[in-house]
């Protein structure tokens, strides 16, 4: 018996399955923001079923990108793709794939993936954050995603860094998402986010703004170890290094809040992996 996992983004999306803990299948596309809810649930179809002479789905395990409210198991809303509002993603996958599924933020499942499996093994408390089209976060307390009272917990994208910066797609202005993801990046200086971070000046000067975010979330949290995930964090230790100097630069001289931040183990597949690990909390018949 075997997991589907499902990460979906709104620059790509990803499934794979998995048998155990190894991954046997994976499938990678782009998403079409254009074709909008429809055409991204008409591809989860081809690809599940064009594994279905192989495998013998379980359970499946869904890390969304944008909010999800978890104990309805719907989805909030999508700022990048159209057609997402409110819209009961599990249940369309257990009526259309006959198995048991359940669903959680993508930044939130990032974190159950990378805290189970990944750069976040034996860190607790564990704060992980997706830095690609756009900017989420997850936390993980006691092996388990902490979600808040409404499941809105962990939204750093959302932090206001400059209250006088430009308006970002959720409608508030000079949030960390519209100032670091790479969406906007892209927007705002015309080249993609892996071009713009070749340049170690350009680096010098993005690093500020994503530390103040991650300024907060350690003096909230002090956070035992920060994972970053997404595409902008393939950069590596060209991001890297310099982030944690401008983090203790900027970080308040008396605290002694540790500013341990590293890249994803498990690279783009920090959601699949985690998706497993949720999808592994449905109790089966």
């Amino acid at each position: 018996m075997s997991t589907l996992a499902i990460d979906i983004g709104g620059t790509k999306f990803s499934m794979a399955v998995f048998d155990s803990d190894r991954m046997v299948a994976r499938e990678t596309r782009a998403t079409d923001r254009t074709g909008g809810r429809e055409w991204m649930l008409e591809q989860i179809l081809a690809v599940a079923r064009g594994w279905e002479d192989r495998f013998r789905f379980e359970r499946c395990g869904i890390g969304f990108g944008g909010p999800v409210e978890f104990s309805r198991q719907r989805v909030a809303l999508s700022t990048h793709v159209g057609g997402w509002l409110d819209f009961p993603l599990p249940a369309w996958v257990e009526r259309e794939l006959r198995i048991p599924a359940v669903m959680d933020n993508d930044a939130n499942v990032g974190a159950l993936g990378e805290a189970v499996f990944g750069a976040g093994a034996g860190c607790d408390p564990l704060f992980y954050m997706t830095l690609s089209t756009g900017i989420g976060g997850g936390i993980v307390i006691g092996g388990r995603i902490y979600r808040g009272a409404d499941s809105w917990a962990g939204e750093i994208g959302h932090l206001t860094i400059r209250p006088e910066g430009r308006q970002c797609l959720c409608g508030a202005y000079g949030c960390l998402e519209r100032c670091c993801s790479g969406l906007w990046l892209e927007r705002d200086f015309g080249r993609p986010a892996r071009e713009l971070l070749a340049d170690p000046e350009f680096v010098r000067r993005y690093v500020v703004d994503l530390a103040l975010g991650l300024k907060a979330c350690i003096m909230l949290l002090n956070p035992a170890r920060i994972v970053i995930g997404g595409g902008i964090a393939k950069a590596g230790e060209a991001l890297f290094a310099p982030l944690r100097q401008e983090l203790r630069r900027q970080i308040t001289d008396w605290s002694r809040a540790r500013i341990e931040v590293v890249p994803a183990a498990l690279g783009d597949d920090s959601v699949l992996y985690g998706a497993l690990a949720l999808a592994r909390e449905i109790p089966l018949q």
